[in-house]
Parts: C-alpha cells; sequence; structure tokens
C-alpha cells in the first residue's frame, strides 16, 4: 500500500471514529514519509480532541518544523493553546494561519471568537466581516457579526445581520432570540407579535429559539423561563464529567464567601452590591471577588476592590481554570453574580469547585442548572407556591432581595427642569428602565396618558437615536406629538443622574420586564414607582422594591388597574404629594433603605446554607453486592432483580428490564450502569419486551431529576477483550448513545418509533482502556410545536 493510500484509509477511519486505528496508520505514513503534514496534522488533532494538549502541541511543533507553510498546522496549534489557556500565542498561530492563507475561514472563525474573548471585539468584527466577504452566506459569521455590532450600539446594522441570518437558517440556535432582542434595543416593534408568539412556542416546544434573558422581554410564565434556562444550560455548559469538589468537609475559622461576576465597576450590579461588599463582618467571612469584566478604572472599581479580602482579575482566564482556583482557596459558597447576563462563565459553576453554589440578584430567574444549589429570593418575586418553576432551592431573604447602598449621596443640587429638558410646569411621567424593557401594550398605556393629562411629558432615558426615532414614530401613532417625549442624557456621575430623580412627578414601571436597579434609584431618590406585578420574577422586582419601601398601594396586577391609578395620581396632586411625603419619611425607618440591615440578613442566609451542600442520591444498575458509584453522593442504591441460579450470574442481573425500575419517576440526581448494559439485549425470553435497551433507557430517564446524570461504562467493540465474556453483545459502540439519545433524538422520527420518549444531552465519550465511558444528562424532551 503506497504512503498515499495509507493517508486516505487513515482519515476514513478518522472520520467514522475509529481513532486509534487511525493514529496507529498515521504513525505509518509518518514512518515511511517523515513529517508529512496531513498526517502530523490528524496526530495533533486527534490527540487535541483526547485531551492530550502536550501531545498535540508536539505534533504540531514537528509537524510545523517539516511543513512551515502549512497553513492547517498553524490553525491547529493556535486551537491547542486556546485550549490551553495560552490566548496570545494562540492568536499568534493564528495569524500565522492567515498570513499564510488570508481566506481560511475556519481560522478566521475561531479567531474572532479568541480575539473577542479577549475584548478585543473590533478586532474580532473584523474577523467575522472578512469571512462574508468570502462566504456572504457563513451563518456563523452572521450570527457573530450581529452580535459584536450589537455591543457596538450599531443596533440597525445587527439586526439587518440577524434577519439574514433567520432567513437563511430559521433553526439556526437562538437566532429568532438575537433578532428579537436587538429589535427590542431600539423599540423597533414592527414583528413583536409574530416573533413572541413564535419564541414563546418554541421554547414550550424544547428548541434552541431564544436565550432565557431576552424570553424575559417576551414571556410572564416563571415555567417558560425555566424552560429556556434548562436548554440554554444543557446544550451551553452542562456539568462537567467530573466535579472538583467531591464532598470534602472544610473547617475554616471564617466562611470563605467568593462573588463572581464580571461587573464589579460601573454597572447596576456594582452599585447595588458596593455597600454590602463594605458592610460584610469580616471576623465571619473571608471575602473573595473573583471578576470577569473589564477594569474600567472607575472610581466604583476602586471602592469594590478595596471592599474585599481578596480581589482577582480573572478576566482572560478560562472557566476551568477560575474553577480550579476556586477551588484550591477551597472556597465554601459560590455566589454567582451574573447568571446569563454579558460576560459571565457559567461553566465556572459546572466545574463544581464550590461546596454550596448560589444564583444571586444578577440574573432574575432560575438558571436551569443541577449544579446551582441555592436561589437567594424574598417571597414577592418567587411566591412559595411557584418554587416548582425553579431549579434551585429558594432560600428567601425577610424583605426584598435586591439591595440598595444607602451610602451614596446624591447630588445636593438639582439641575432645572429647563436643564432637563423638560416643561417648566407639565406633569412629568418618567421611565429610565432599558429599552428592551418598553413593551408595545405598556407604551400604549403611557400614550393614552399623555393624551389625557393635557401637557403631561414623558422623560425617557434612552441614547441610542434609533430608539428615539422609533419611539417618537410611535408616539405620533398613537395620535401623541412625538416632542412630548423627552430623552435624558447620559451624566458621567450617578450622583448626579440620581439627583434629576427629583424633577419627575411619577416613575411609570415597564412590563414583563420591570425596572430593577432604576426602580430602586428612584425610590432612593424621593420619586414614587406605580408597577404592574405579573407572574414571573422579573416583573414582581419593583412590587418587591414599594412593598419594602413601605408603599404597597403603587402595586397593580393587570394592565387596566396600572393605567387607572396612573391617571389618578397625575390628576390628583394632593395625593401624590402625600406618597412622596410618605416616601421621605420612609427612608428613615423602612428596610429597603437600611444596607446595613441588609447585609446582616444576607450574611445570616449564608451562615444557614454552608452547610446546605446538595444532598445527592445516586442509583447503580445490576450492582451486585459492590456498588461501583463514582459520584460520591450522600444516598446509594442499588438493584439487584432476579437473583435465577439457573442463569450466569452477569445475566441475572440484566433481570431488570423485565420490570419498571421500583423507584418513583425524578428520584435520583445519578444513574450509574457499570458493565451492565451490555447484557441487556440477551434478555430476550419475554415477548412482551422487544426493545429491553430502549426500555431500560426509558426508566433511566424516569428515575433521573431533571438535568441528571447517567453513566454508562460498557466493555464495547472495537476492542477484543470485549468478546472475552461470552454473555457480552457488544451493542454498545462510540456513538451508539448519541444516535439514539442525543441531544437531536427526540426530533428524530425514527427514534420515537423505536420507543425511547426521553432526551439526553451527551456530555463525553471516552475510552478507558477496553471499556467506553458514557456521560449523559437528562433534559427536557423536545416535541412538534
Amino acid at each position: 500500500m503506497s504512503v498515499q493510500e495509507q493517508l486516505i484509509q487513515a482519515l476514513g477511519l478518522q472520520a467514522a471514529g475509529q481513532a486509534d486505528a487511525a493514529a496507529a496508520l498515521f504513525r505509518e505514513v509518518l514512518a515511511a514519509e517523515p513529517g508529512n503534514a496531513h498526517a502530523s496534522y490528524s496526530l495533533g488533532l486527534l490527540a487535541m480532541n483526547a485531551g492530550d494538549l502536550p501531545q498535540a502541541l508536539q505534533w504540531c511543533d514537528a509537524g510545523i518544523a517539516a511543513n512551515p507553510s502549512f497553513a492547517p498546522l498553524h490553525y491547529l496549534q493556535g486551537a491547542v493553546l486556546q485550549s490551553a489557556g495560552r490566548k496570545d500565542d494562540a492568536l499568534r498561530s493564528f495569524d500565522t494561519a492567515l498570513a499564510l492563507q488570508p481566506d481560511y475561514v475556519e481560522v478566521l472563525l475561531n479567531s474572532g471568537a479568541l480575539l473577542r474573548s479577549m475584548f478585543r471585539h473590533r478586532e474580532a468584527l473584523e474577523r467575522f466581516n472578512h469571512i462574508l466577504t468570502v462566504d456572504p452566506d457563513h451563518t456563523g459569521a452572521l450570527a457573530n457579526c450581529g452580535i459584536l455590532l450589537s455591543e457596538f450600539r450599531q443596533s440597525e446594522a445587527a439586526i439587518r445581520m440577524f434577519e439574514r441570518l433567520t432567513t437563511l437558517a430559521p433553526d439556526y440556535d437562538y437566532g429568532l432570540g438575537l433578532l428579537f432582542y436587538e429589535q427590542m434595543h431600539i423599540c423597533d416593534w414592527r414583528s413583536f407579535d409574530v416573533l413572541t408568539q413564535r419564541i414563546v412556542q418554541g421554547v414550550r416546544a424544547g428548541r434552541r429559539v431564544c436565550k432565557s434573558l431576552a424570553l424575559m422581554s417576551a414571556s410572564d410564565q416563571a415555567a417558560d423561563h425555566l424552560q429556556a434556562a434548562r436548554i440554554f444550560a444543557s446544550h451551553h455548559c452542562p456539568p462537567a464529567a467530573r466535579p472538583m469538589w467531591n464532598g470534602e468537609i472544610y473547617r475554616h475559622a471564617r466562611l470563605r464567601v467568593a462573588y463572581v461576576s464580571p461587573d464589579l465597576r460601573e454597572h447596576p450590579v456594582g452599585h447595588l452590591m458596593a455597600g454590602i461588599f463594605e458592610r460584610h463582618d469580616h471576623t465571619q467571612f473571608e471575602t473573595i471577588a473573583i471578576s470577569l469584566g473589564i477594569d474600567d478604572q472607575s472610581r466604583l472599581r476602586s471602592r469594590i476592590r478595596a471592599s474585599f479580602d481578596h480581589f482577582i482579575d480573572a478576566s482572560t482566564w478560562l472557566p476551568e481554570q477560575i474553577a480550579r482556583h476556586m477551588r484550591d482557596m477551597e472556597v465554601d459558597i459560590a455566589v454567582d453574580l451574573g447568571g446569563f447576563t454579558s460576560d459571565t462563565k457559567t461553566a465556572i459553576f459546572a466545574h463544581r469547585p464550590a461546596p454550596v453554589q448560589v444564583n444571586y440578584l444578577g440574573y432574575p430567574g432560575s438558571m436551569g442548572t443541577p449544579y446551582h444549589d441555592v436561589l437567594i429570593a424574598d417571597r414577592h418575586v418567587v411566591p412559595p407556591e411557584q418554587q416548582q418553576h425553579y431549579s434551585e432551592r429558594v432560600v428567601y431573604l425577610p424583605d426584598s432581595y435586591l439591595p440598595i447602598d444607602n451610602g451614596l449621596r446624591i447630588a445636593e443640587e438639582t439641575p432645572t427642569r429647563a436643564a432637563c429638558g423638560l416643561p417648566d410646569t407639565a406633569f412629568v411621567f418618567c421611565s429610565f428602565s432599558h429599552d428592551y424593557k418598553i413593551s408595545p401594550p405598556v407604551f400604549a398605556v403611557w400614550m393614552d396618558l399623555l393624551r389625557r393629562v393635557p401637557g403631561s411629558v414623558l422623560w425617557l432615558a434612552t441614547r441610542h437615536e434609533a430608539a428615539r426615532r422609533n419611539l417618537r414614530q410611535s408616539a405620533e401613532g398613537h395620535g401623541v406629538a412625538a416632542d412630548r417625549l423627552v430623552f435624558a442624557e447620559r451624566l458621567p456621575r450617578v450622583e448626579d443622574h440620581l439627583a434629576r430623580y427629583r424633577q419627575a412627578d411619577l416613575f411609570l414601571d415597564t412590563h414583563p420586564y420591570n425596572a430593577h436597579t432604576t426602580a430602586a434609584d428612584a425610590l432612593m431618590a424621593g420619586l414614587p414607582v406605580l408597577t404592574y406585578e405579573g407572574s414571573a420574577f422579573p416583573s414582581r422586582v419593583a412590587a418587591s422594591l414599594l412593598r419594602s419601601a413601605g408603599l404597597p398601594e403603587l402595586i397593580t396586577s393587570s394592565l387596566p388597574a396600572y393605567q387607572a391609578l396612573a391617571l389618578e395620581l397625575a390628576t390628583a396632586p394632593d395625593r401624590l404629594q402625600s406618597i412622596r411625603a410618605r416616601l421621605a419619611a420612609n427612608q428613615a425607618s423602612q428596610p429597603l433603605f437600611d444596607t446595613t440591615k441588609f447585609c446582616r440578613s444576607l450574611e445570616a442566609v449564608y451562615l444557614d446554607i454552608r452547610e446546605d451542600r446538595p444532598m445527592s442520591k445516586s442509583l447503580d444498575l445490576g450492582c451486585g453486592r459492590a456498588p461501583k458509584n463514582p459520584f460520591n453522593a450522600d444516598e446509594v442504591f442499588g438493584v439487584d432483580y432476579g437473583m435465577r441460579p439457573d442463569l450466569p450470574a452477569n445475566i441475572r442481573l440484566a433481570d431488570l428490564v423485565i420490570e419498571p425500575i421500583p423507584f418513583e419517576s425524578d428520584s435520583f440526581d445519578f444513574v450509574t450502569a457499570h458493565d451492565f448494559i451490555e447484557h441487556v439485549p440477551r434478555v430476550l425470553y419475554n415477548p412482551t419486551r422487544r426493545n429491553p435497551f430502549i426500555d431500560l433507557m426509558n426508566e433511566v430517564y424516569r428515575v433521573l431529576k431533571m438535568n441528571g446524570t447517567f453513566l454508562s461504562v460498557t466493555p464495547a467493540y472495537p476492542h477484543s477483550s470485549a468478546f472475552i465474556d461470552p454473555t457480552h453483545v457488544n451493542i454498545i459502540a462510540e456513538g451508539t448513545f448519541p444516535l439514539y439519545f442525543g441531544d437531536a433524538a427526540a426530533d428524530a422520527p425514527w427514534a420515537r418509533i423505536y420507543g425511547f420518549k426521553g432526551a439526553f444531552h451527551v456530555v463525553s465519550e471516552e475510552w478507558r482502556g477496553p471499556h467506553l465511558l458514557t456521560v449523559l444528562q437528562k433534559i427536557p424532551v423536545a416535541r412538534d410545536a
């Protein structure tokens, strides 16, 4: 066989997933033709896919030494270095590949993603745009260009990208949500009804149509939010196969609490938490900041940095590196202050670096993951009867879950109305919420109020010219003159921004995504807030704040009631003035305004949950008398059915498939089948069980909790040792589980025909000697809309 024929055969084996056989042939090629570029590349790729990055780099280095002009080797070298967290070195390798082959689309795409992770967004955009000059229909480049354009506030250009993307690929992951969310950012409501309907239907059908944060502007149902979060989490950040914390018990003199956030800077989360960070009791708590975002050199950044025992700038670290550092620090409680928001790294928590992992503040909903243990909330944003829509255990603070910093001193000087662009004597409705929170139904109410209250104006905070233009056009469409919308300009100091709230008369909340920080700001500045309390967390925050501020009468439960109360307050100056006076008085007595009390309450929650590591249950199938559970579960159950002396021992264990697993649905965090499944198809003596393999997996799916983990360990083809035991039937090969039970399986008609009723995400497949280890995560079943 010639070298060329060997190479072709090896590539075929590689494509078929037979990695060991392919690697052996590639080595033969190199023995016959040292320095062969294709063989070096493939061996490097196989090593990288196997997780052996040092070996992959060795193959790359050797191949590049012999073939310095072979661009794919430089590309692979960059990919390996990127996986190792060596971003600068990776970029140099990618740049070398592009110097050799300027239109190398894969390099442009990967290096663009790398540049974006390095916060070099403009350079990243240039690379994605270059792809579109080569291939105008490249969906990945269209999506990435749109996302970057949105970050540059070039929303109209971003929308054009997303429109083309969803035209070319209607089912592109989260494509509809990207389009919807960007349109909301500039108040472009042309497709609002159509897109919200398609998105909500898609989420309920289990499809990747919209990320959960964007969905909060489209749906007021907590069940929808949980479903969207689970879909995204299972796809984007499934649990790591090997958690870093495995039940170790720490005995620290002070409780080690790590706050993980990209927003420890000039950002609403930074402003809300700064006072809490400063007030922590350092005799009881050792505080750690894990900063994921940029250092904006702001006063707030310096203030936050000074408040921590340890401040770690991890903005350039990989999630696994951050998780490992947290584990090495023996963090007791890890607090995720970002959730599914910009620049977060949820995969940190997927590695389970801490015994207790908390979802708090930055993201108003459930993360839908199995590794966020606790959601800190209050009884108003998450009523007890709604806890079923949260994957975390909900722990309540006594008052509002949202803190404010009463140490912030609002500027004493109030700007004049004229300086704010407001008429001197008009009634001023105010809403400084983000543009994407303004929904057409609420805007219609606002316009009706302007029509009914002569001379009144609506004071908004949007700074995007496209949004201003669209809002003015919408106002005119409602019969309201465009000049009755007044737009506040950005002020550099938050103290001055808060001072101008004094010139407004009534803050109008948004729905279904409430004002959160902005509502707290208004109340702190003495401005009454009127809200419509909805069903899901994001639409209940302002109501929580109002109760904590002692003004529950400003909470309504429907849009008509919201409109009626707004009109009443706008035309009853004495009543409104009475409310303002009470709000001012309440700042000395109500819990919303007591940051120190809030900090003590939060610390009490931490102390209560420090021993609240997740209690897990595991089931071992076919375990005999020695369970082989690798998950360090708190409770381990085994099943050993049919101890029939007339059958070989390992066949007896397979009798399990004759009957359902004798546990309730959603009972276990883990299910393990170790040296078991390969026997299952032998159990065919019961004619009613035609597909025992499928039947067993249906039972595994049933007893697992959502996002629970299934581990299969089987001796399997192509290893010859798998045939030593004659009872092995070797139905499990690499690709078997993805084919039958993977993410797309629930939509595959043949999978339904064979009777599988669930769906799993394939977390990993790897060989350990003659054993194939497959890790699956239970995910919601996708069904046709």
